[in-house]
This record gives structure tokens, sequence and C-alpha cells, in this order.
């Protein structure tokens, strides 16, 4: 018994220490240019927001239809908001000027009609341009003025990759010159494009792993070596010991890779029965926090140490907890992660970083996404609640609520972000996008 103590003090305490702290690469472009905000963490710099709502929600501003099925969430830079959705045969890009006025539509390629129909990435605003990824890897750059199509690339064409069960998914990251994309498949993991040309700038080596169960479940009759697919998740660009590092997830896999080269640095096995894994990565001190459903059982995530030695990198495993949040997407706020529970418990709460273990959660609210602001986490339910919560440990509840209208169809698949903006809460459920007045007076 004192062995075991002594061995689990000495584990907590490695994981209590960190050396240098891993940065966030924040895009240089003003507003919310990007999926999940600036530094993609899902955390707004925004100050003086209502700390709660009067009865019935925030003030309705304006709000527009017809956006077609899609759980993109919208972004917000030079004074226009883009977001997608798939109109018949179509994907549609949508551009409108911050009163809900159009201004412009263009088109992407195909809309998804396979499982889930509707579309997925959100848009990726840099220096004037909008780069955005289908549902069937077709990544396309616009001038963001006008909707005009500069270039496009076929990447599942290129390099050699293949779709995915619930299609295509992630958001293009800007790196200065370059936009990284995941395609996947048998001539590359990730790559970087040049922006202006849609050239290959770098192409990582695929990831060969040896498959042994069907997706899904189900033991093969003899293993086979097979690239692995792109995931569903988006790419995090950080800087650590002296290098840039881009993290993000395969079908099967964790995975580091060098921002300036493409070299594949690091893998870290994270098999899930249905290999979805489709949270983008959030970063604490040294260290990658990666969630999904179905990893080795009763487990939904694990904490990943990104450990820089010399000209090598590799990751070490730290801790693993049950917080196996989808796609809701995670905050890390000091030493505690936030998230939504997915397989086994529908709701939402917190875990403490150093140890992974639950601190609270409630059953009120089913599982969502969120994003933070001015000390409040605003957290919208996949059944169409929109809350405002105290993301306090030790006093964690929920302050206000209102019922989102969530647009046509099912209630139980408000999925698209919310983002938060100039005092401005912007949220949106397939056909319908709203704005929200938040700010204090």
């Amino acid at each position: 018994m004192r062995v075991c103590k002594a061995l689990m003090l000495g584990f907590l305490a490695v994981a209590g220490e960190a050396g240098e702290a891993a940065r966030v690469v924040a895009s240089t472009q003003a507003g919310w240019p990007q999926w999940r905000g600036p530094r993609r963490d899902g955390i707004s710099d925004e100050k003086g927001l209502l700390q709660e709502w009067p009865e019935g929600g925030p003030k309705a501003l304006w709000s527009v239809r017809d956006l077609g099925k899609g759980w993109s969430s919208p972004i917000i830079a030079n004074d226009t908001l883009y977001v997608t959705g798939d109109v018949g045969d179509d994907l549609v890009i949508f551009a409108f000027d911050l009163d809900g006025k159009p201004k412009w539509q263009a088109k992407n390629g195909r809309s998804w009609k396979g499982s889930y129909p509707g579309a997925r990435g959100s848009c990726t605003y840099d220096e004037g341009h909008l780069y955005h990824i289908n549902a069937h890897n077709r990544i396309a750059c616009l001038d963001a003025a006008s909707g005009k199509e500069l270039w496009a690339v076929d990447a599942l064409q290129r390099f050699e990759g293949r779709n995915i069960p619930w299609a295509i998914a992630h958001h293009p990251l800007v790196d200065g010159s370059r936009v990284i994309i995941t395609p996947g498949g048998k001539k590359a993991l990730m790559a970087a494009l040049d922006k202006k040309t849609g050239e290959t700038a770098w192409a990582s080596e695929p990831l060969v792993f040896e498959r042994t169960v069907r997706p899904g479940g189900g033991e093969l009759a003899e293993p086979r070596r097979e690239a692995d697919a792109p995931g569903y998740a988006s790419p995090l660009l950080f800087e650590l010991g002296g290098r840039r590092h881009l993290v993000s997830c395969s079908a099967r896999h964790v995975f580091g890779v060098d921002a300036d080269t493409g070299k594949l640095l690091w893998t870290a096995p994270m098999p899930t029965r249905y290999e979805v894994i489709a949270n983008t990565p959030v970063l604490y001190k040294d260290c990658a926090f990666v969630t999904a459903p179905d990893f080795h059982g009763d487990q939904g995530g694990r904490l990943l140490r990104i450990v820089v030695e010399g000209d090598g990198v590799r990751a070490e495993e730290l801790w693993r907890t049950d917080l196996d949040t989808c796609h809701g997407g995670l905050i890390a706020l000091g030493d505690v992660f936030w998230g939504s529970w997915y397989r086994r418990y529908d709701g939402v709460g917190c875990i403490d970083a150093l140890t992974g273990k639950t601190l609270r959660r409630t059953s009120e609210l089913s599982m969502g996404s969120m994003v933070y602001a001015d000390g409040r986490l605003y957290y919208l339910a996949q059944r169409g609640v929109m809350a405002l919560l105290k993301p306090d440990p030790s006093d964690f509840r929920i302050v206000s609520q209102f019922a989102f209208p969530g647009g046509e169809g099912r209630r139980s698949d408000v999925w698209a972000h919310p983002v938060i903006l100039d005092g401005r809460l912007y949220l949106r459920h397939h056909e319908l996008l709203v704005c929200y007045d938040v700010k204090a007076r």
C-alpha cells in the first residue's frame, strides 16, 4: 500500500511539474478570423459583457435564414461575417455585413449527401482572402471582398487520400505564407500549400500503421498495413523548445509535425471504435490535451507532454480521463479543463488538469459546444438551450439560459460553436443564424 501511494504521489508530482510552457501562435488578423477564434482555443478576450441575462435571454439584434444545412461556425473579419451551408448540390459560402445584410455568395464544390448531410468546415480569413475546405477535401481560396475563386485544389486527389465516413470536417490554418491542411492518404498525412497559388510547399510523410480491426469493430482476417486517413480535428500551431510545432489528429492517432519543414515528429496511437477524433487539441503548459468517444473502452481523453530533446521530439502520456468530448470543443482555464461528456454521461463539467480527475459536472444541460469570455462559459447544448455558466469548480452553476430557436429539423443536432465578438453573440443551427447583444450597459 505504501509503495502504491508513493508511486501515485510521484506521478502527480511529475504531472504537476512542467518545463517551458508552449505558446500558441495566434492569427495575425483582427476579429474572429478562424475556427474557435484568434488562437483556436475557444477563448475570447472580450470584456464588459453581461454577467447574467434577462429572462428569455439577451436581445436579438438580427437573424438570417436560408443558409442551407450545416454545422459550421461563422467567422468574422474586416466587418464581414462568413458562414457556409449546403444548398442543394452545392457548398455555398455566404458573406454578410454586421447588420445581417447579404454581401455575396460563392460556391466551393459539391455538398455532402452522405451520413449527416450538411456543411462542416468554417472559413479562415487572412489578408483579404478566404480559405475553405469542403466535405470532399476541396480547398479553395477566394477573394474575401467579392467571393471570386482564385485557386482550388482537390487534396484527396493530389495526396492520394480517401474520404472518411462522416466527411472531411477540418478547418484550414494559415501560417505566414502557407495554408495547413490534413489530407491523409498515401502521399502525405499533413501538407502546407502556398497561400497565393495552392502549390505544395511541403508534405509530411504518410502515417503508416498496421490495421487489425475494422472501423466500428470486428477483427480482420489478416492484419494489413495502410496509411492513416484524415481525422475530423483541426490543427493547432504553437512554439516550444525553440521550434514551431503543429499538433492534430488523424483517424487513429494524435501527431506532431514540424511547422517549417513538414517533418513528422511524433505519433501517439488513439484508436477509437468509430475512428472519430474531432476536437482541436488544447494546450496546457507543455502538454496537449485530446479527447474522443470510445477511446479504450470507458476512457475518453489523454494528456500528452511534448518533450523536446535536442533534434528530437516525443510525446509521453501523463494521464487518462473519462471526459470524452466528441466535437463540442475544450476550454483550458488555469489548472482546469472544461468540456462535455458524450457516451456514458450526457452533460457538462470540468476535470483537474494535473490529474484528469472529474471536479464538477451536471446533467441539467445536454452535451454541447462552448466558448469562454469575460469570466463566463457560453455553452450551447445540442438540444437547443443556450446557457451562461460560471466556470468555477468550487461554485459551478448555470447563471442564465434561454431556448435558442434552432431552425428547422431535429432538436438534437445544434452543434455549431458559438462566436463572441464586439459585445455580440452569434449562434447558428442549419438554416438559421442569430446575432444577440450581450454587452453590459
